[in-house]
């Protein structure tokens, strides 16, 4: 049976990676989540000083260093999962802290940046079999998916899951700020210049705001294996 590429784009704490994972493993598929890509880049700036106590990027400086950041999906036996490498060192729980979130998308709309991780993701995908998530896949990166869903939810449930899972990680935040992030996320990746999040024309549109895991999941599986079964 062939195999596609799927693309699953939306805004921030649908669940996006959450689902592309399982979806992943169970058609056996490669996943790869883009958004720890430019997460990984906003801790290079952030340890670099290339982002100043107002949240001012350094934006030259960042780009002249991006041939100095590698970056790398490495298997962790312990989780069943691959945590991102950058630079040869493990920063999987770095790059999820509220640090790091609250200077992503200032970093991930800046050209450059886009333009060498877009690169990077498509060259992953060149074989299809893959799952990614993030904001631009359906619209700039696999613009020919064969299957693109684009994951929504209100910003006040959306807050609601990013803090219960900062809490589970031990980070001192309140709702209020974690609500804020939301929406000041949403705000900057809908109106950047550059690869803005939006849904493509062809995508499903997935509002999760009332569902459970398991639920969103088998309805994800089914679009896919639908899509899957039509391609033969």
């Amino acid at each position: 049976m062939g195999k596609i590429t799927i693309a699953i784009d939306g805004y921030s704490s649908t669940g996006k990676s959450t689902i592309a994972k399982r979806l992943a493993k169970s058609l056996h598929y490669i996943y790869v989540d883009t958004g720890a890509m430019y997460r990984a880049v906003t801790l290079y700036a952030l340890d670099h000083d290339l982002i100043n106590d107002k949240g001012e990027i350094n934006a030259p400086k960042l780009v002249e260093a991006l041939p100095d950041i590698a970056l790398k999906f490495v298997p962790n036996p312990e989780t069943g999962r691959s945590d991102m490498h950058m630079n040869g060192q493990n920063v999987e729980e770095e790059i999820r802290s509220m640090r790091v979130s609250g200077k992503v998308s200032k970093v991930s709309a800046i050209k450059e940046v886009r333009e060498k991780l877009v690169k990077m993701q498509q060259q992953m995908g060149k074989d299809k079999g893959i799952v990614m998530d993030g904001r631009d896949i359906g619209t700039v990166v696999f613009p020919d998916a064969e299957l693109k869903l684009f994951m929504t939810a209100s910003p006040e449930t959306r807050a609601a899951r990013r803090y219960k899972e900062l809490l589970e990680n031990g980070e001192e935040v309140s709702y209020a700020e974690v609500l804020k992030n939301v929406q000041e996320r949403d705000l900057i990746d809908s109106t950047r210049s550059i690869s803005p999040l939006k849904k493509a024309k062809d995508a499903i549109e997935f509002d999760n705001s009332d569902m459970g895991l398991e639920e969103q999941f088998e309805r994800v599986h089914d679009f896919a294996q639908r899509v899957i079964a039509k391609k033969g």
